[in-house]
């Protein structure tokens, strides 16, 4: 493929924006389940977000919390969120009360007995999770939508908690979910079609931009994430640093790079004081206190203002635990290392019917993942580089780790000449069309 210009990329990129939308398979004129009333099951920082989305949208909202102190601390920054966006000219002073008007908060967790839709938004762990799933199976209404914010959890294991799978669906919000606009809409096996539906229509109601993914670990987006992050984390063991492998990447047209994205989340999530992980650089700088940006130290040293710099105490550790003297490796190289997997994968990902079509993975990246649009999206550069070229990277990462193994069909695209973009594996499979 040659280099696209300017225009056929955003051709590109609004035709991948409108096909999103279409879910072939869905009966034509299948009724919606109606939805007015609508639970929030925590009230932290997703939970908070995700309940501005609806009150912002007319709906009317529960949040539930466990904790009298965590609700009050919630409904404290939703209000913030809103009265700066009031301050800001984005909508009327007024309106802030007037969206808040629509917000209840309760302890009470049989206040969700009405809604139409509840979506748990809780701490990643499958056995709080599957808890609450059967506590809602007990409580809410029959015909209500019941839906988990999980980013990577198996969400048919989450279903089986219940005796009604076919209400249950994965609704991932990114954070923050108020700013954000992806939405991964993840039907798991037993997702009725129109559970699909009334999702994808709410979805547009709430301003979102959706795609319909499959499940796996950490669905579409997510999954891909892991690929890249893995093999940054493997530079670091060749002696590259994280502000080199970031530059990169930045240079790239990413506006943050792995670890700086590491630094902003927080390098402590999924880890506690003592534990060994699979990453041992990240617990060595954790238990130093080194936790990312909120803690003034992560990867990089920040000042006062949050502005970073390379650290040489994160450069010490990185070099006594891997053993690596420092070394060098150019910008394209890098990117090739981090970006191509990523392509691998998405082609894995359409291999299993996790994703409707090639383009609806390159939505997800340019709007959760800030992929740049320049670049159009991982499969659309796939094209742009051209599939030999994934190939040969591919087969030289997989000799080192056969986690990365080429997929199949990108042996076939680079022996034909195909193109990402138009491969076409079965997609995702509605429950009408897997019948």
């Amino acid at each position: 493929m040659t280099e696209p210009t300017r225009e056929e990329t955003a051709a590109y990129i609004a035709e991948a924006g409108r096909l999103a939308w279409e879910v072939p398979g869905l009966a034509e004129g299948l009724a919606l389940r109606p939805i007015a009333k609508v639970g929030i099951i925590g009230a932290g920082t997703m939970g908070g977000g995700i309940a501005m989305n609806f009150a912002t949208a007319g709906y009317a909202v529960t949040i539930v919390e466990s904790k009298a102190e965590a609700l009050e601390r919630g409904l404290k920054v939703v209000r913030g969120n809103y009265q700066r966006s009031a301050d800001k000219g984005r909508f009327p002073q007024e309106e802030v009360e007037a969206r808040m008007g629509r917000i209840t908060g309760t302890l009470d967790f049989s206040e969700l007995a009405d809604c139409d839709l509840v979506i748990e938004a809780v701490f990643e762990n499958m056995e709080i999770k599957k808890q609450i799933f059967a506590n809602l199976d007990a409580t809410v209404k029959q015909g209500a939508i019941l839906a988990t914010n999980t980013s990577a959890l198996d969400i048919d294991e989450i279903a089986s908690a219940t005796t009604r799978p076919q209400d249950v669906i994965g609704l991932h919000f990114f954070s923050p979910a108020n700013v954000m606009k992806l939405l991964e809409i993840v039907r798991a096996d037993h997702t009725a079609d129109d559970v699909v539906a009334t999702s994808m229509d709410l979805a547009q109601k709430i301003n979102k931009i959706a795609t319909l993914v499959g499940v796996c670990p950490g669905f579409v987006g997510n999954r891909i994430l892991f690929a890249r992050q893995k093999q940054a984390n493997k530079l670091l063991y060749q002696g590259i640093m994280p502000w080199d492998i970031d530059a990169a990447l930045n240079a790239f047209g990413f506006k943050m790079g792995p670890f700086q994205m590491s630094d902003l989340a927080g390098l402590d999530i999924g880890w506690s004081k003592g534990a060994k992980t699979q990453n041992p650089i990240r617990d060595a700088l954790c238990e130093l206190d080194r936790r990312g940006q909120k803690t003034g130290a992560g990867y990089y040293d920040y000042d006062e203002s949050r502005n970073r710099t390379p650290s040489e105490v994160t450069a010490k550790i990185i070099e006594d635990i891997t053993g690596a003297e420092p070394g060098g490796m150019s910008p394209r190289d890098i990117v090739e290392t981090c970006i191509f997997p990523m392509i691998n994968e998405g082609v894995k990902i359409l291999e299993e019917n996790k994703a409707q079509r090639a383009s609806d993975i390159d939505v997800v990246w340019l709007n959760g993942y800030g992929f740049p649009p320049d670049k159009g999206g991982p499969m659309f550069f796939g094209d742009i580089v051209g599939a030999p070229a994934v190939l040969a990277v591919m087969e030289k990462l997989a000799a080192e780790d056969p986690e990365f193994a080429p997929a199949e069909t990108l042996k076939t695209l680079a022996a034909e000449g195909g193109k990402f973009t138009e491969l076409d594996l079965g997609g995702l499979k509605t429950a009408a069309t897997a019948a």
